[in-house]
């Protein structure tokens, strides 16, 4: 199943579309942390007055827990989406793995873990062909539209 979530055309579509929406925010966490940096190397050359290093120390404080929190925040919401995304994948997966059943006449499919299979026995590139010809026909009826 592992193999199939890594791999599906969907997942891989998901994992893009997310990095999309996710990049913004990112790229100013990125921004905000080589200020942190600029900051931090500004203060210990130690060429400021006393008042500018205090205001100085106190600002890279607050940019630092406000990229801290950021950085938390995003991390969350992401790990919320991929959740998010891969349930609605499994019931499509789920989907994949009925037709192959009822189409080479398997009484029975096993997801991971098992203890041991024989490799012959493994359908995982049956699974990833079937959500290809599936990903395919969305993407043509996206596109149709």
């Amino acid at each position: 199943m592992k193999r199939v979530l890594d791999n599906a055309p969907q997942v891989v579509a998901g994992r893009e579309q997310l990095d999309q929406e996710f990049r913004a925010r990112s790229e100013a966490i990125e921004i905000d942390e080589f200020r942190v940096k600029t900051l931090e190397d500004r203060l210990a050359q130690g060429d400021m007055t006393s008042v500018n290093s205090l205001q100085s120390e106190r600002e890279l404080r607050e940019l630092h827990r406000n990229v801290n929190r950021r950085k938390e925040d995003l991390r969350d919401e992401l790990s919320f989406r991929r959740t998010e995304e891969v349930q609605k994948l499994e019931e499509e997966i789920n989907l994949a793995v009925q037709e192959i059943a009822q189409s080479h006449g398997f009484d029975l499919i096993l997801s991971s873990p098992v203890v041991y299979a024989n490799p012959d026995l493994d359908i995982t590139e049956l699974i990833l062909e079937q959500l290809d010809v599936e990903f395919a026909a969305d993407q043509l009826e996206l596109f149709n539209r």
